[in-house]
């Protein structure tokens, strides 16, 4: 039997979630709301530029807990493989001066590239800026991306490849993170998360609708689809996983909403529903 979420002080929700909100306006509301926790997707840091938004986060009392995103690491060119690893070291600095501890990796894929080199360039890639982020005290986190994206947005679709990259690279500053809107279909999830053990270092929840109407922009609420996200949370924690939960919703029906109501809605379905 697994305990409910019994308070919120494990919540965290990303900037994308509330992405009507600029991040000035996701600061306020989440404090507002008792939200403890905060990711910040790198758009979010545009506006203000990152020494501004370093300021303003420290001091909102909010937890940083992790930058998004970095990756894309294939590209059909030299050229384009180098401007990903520059890219990927302007993340880690930025997640740096913001305070968060691991950078989530969307490791990217090209039409057309086979599906094997693209990952040995993600894991090539990965092991490029290792230094600059043990340098920075930043860890990577490799983020497992639904089949249905390996053609142009990851293509690392298990978390058993995510292991086999970890194991390869065999260092503490690179991990995995656990996205169940990702993973929950696979039937060799358990064993996988298993396998990770201390090197899941990100835990990600939201819910699969049925039907999907959108490829991206169609997350439903926790509560709102099929997936049972109280099993695979035991599942990490059995780990000793005991970080963060963090809402990571991308909706074109919330995004409509008013978005301080539908933060009181994350926080309902987050007690009811995680």
């Amino acid at each position: 039997m697994i305990e409910p979420l019994s308070d919120l002080s494990r919540l965290c929700i990303h900037t994308m979630t509330t992405k009507p909100w600029a991040l000035p306006e996701a600061i306020d509301g989440y404090t507002a709301a008792g939200v403890p926790g905060i990711t910040v997707w790198r758009q979010a840091l545009e506006p203000q530029g990152v020494a501004e938004s370093a300021r303003m986060l420290a001091g909102s009392g909010l937890r940083v807990v992790s930058l998004c995103r970095g990756g894309f690491f294939p590209a059909a060119t030299d050229a384009g493989r180098q401007e990903a690893l520059d890219d990927n070291r302007r993340a880690i600095d930025e997640a740096a001066a913001i305070g968060a501890p691991l950078v989530v990796l969307v490791c990217g894929a090209v039409p057309g590239m086979p599906l094997a080199e693209a990952r040995k360039q993600i894991a090539d890639g990965i092991a490029a800026v290792v230094a600059h982020a043990e340098g920075a005290g930043v860890r990577l986190s490799i983020e497992a991306l639904h089949p249905m994206y390996a053609d142009v947005r990851s293509a690392v679709n298990t978390l058993g490849q995510a292991n086999d990259m970890v194991e390869a690279l065999a260092t503490p500053w690179v991990g995995v993170t656990v996205d169940v809107y990702h993973l929950w279909w696979d039937p060799g999830l358990e064993q996988q998360i298993a396998r990770a053990g201390d090197s899941i270092l990100s835990f990600h929840v939201c819910d699969w609708r049925t039907p999907t109407r959108d490829l991206l922009n169609d997350r439903g609420l926790m509560g709102d689809g099929c997936i049972d996200i109280p099993v695979i949370r035991g599942w990490v924690e059995q780990t000793g996983f005991c970080g963060p939960v963090e809402v990571e919703i991308f909706s074109d029906e919330y995004w409509a909403t008013d978005q301080a109501a539908f933060v009181e809605r994350i926080k309902a379905a987050y007690l009811a529903y995680c």
